[in-house]
């Protein structure tokens, strides 16, 4: 159902249109979004809450040692750099960044690229 809808906002908590939740749900909203249903032609407003917080141990999706493939446009020279300096390699085959996961773990940006083979 909600797949079919097109979101036209994302409010997040504080701003206008999300006071009243804020009151009611405090802390736990994460989000507001407004959709609008066009098949029913209704207007939607949803929230994302949290409802439930456990505490637990992240694991990292690869060992430090493991050697992950990246993703990285040639536009963007400056990713480019910060994965020549953690000792990335460039695969010309398969036009993609080679580098060990233990020396880009901390660089999200650069971690949110890397390609799942």
């Amino acid at each position: 159902m909600f797949k079919d809808m097109k979101a036209y906002a994302h409010l997040k908590p504080g701003q206008k249109g999300t006071l009243r939740l804020v009151e009611k749900y405090g802390d736990s909203l994460l989000c507001v979004r407004y959709r609008y249903d066009a098949r029913r032609r209704m207007r939607l407003k949803t929230v994302e809450i949290i409802v439930e917080e456990k505490a637990g141990s992240h694991r990292f999706p690869f060992r430090n040692d493991d050697i992950v493939s990246v993703m990285v446009p040639y536009a963007e020279k400056n990713l480019r750099d910060q994965l020549k300096v953690a000792g990335g390699r460039w695969d010309p085959g398969a036009k993609i960044w080679r580098v060990r996961y233990g020396s880009i773990r901390t660089m999200a940006e650069v971690v949110e690229r890397i390609v799942r083979e």
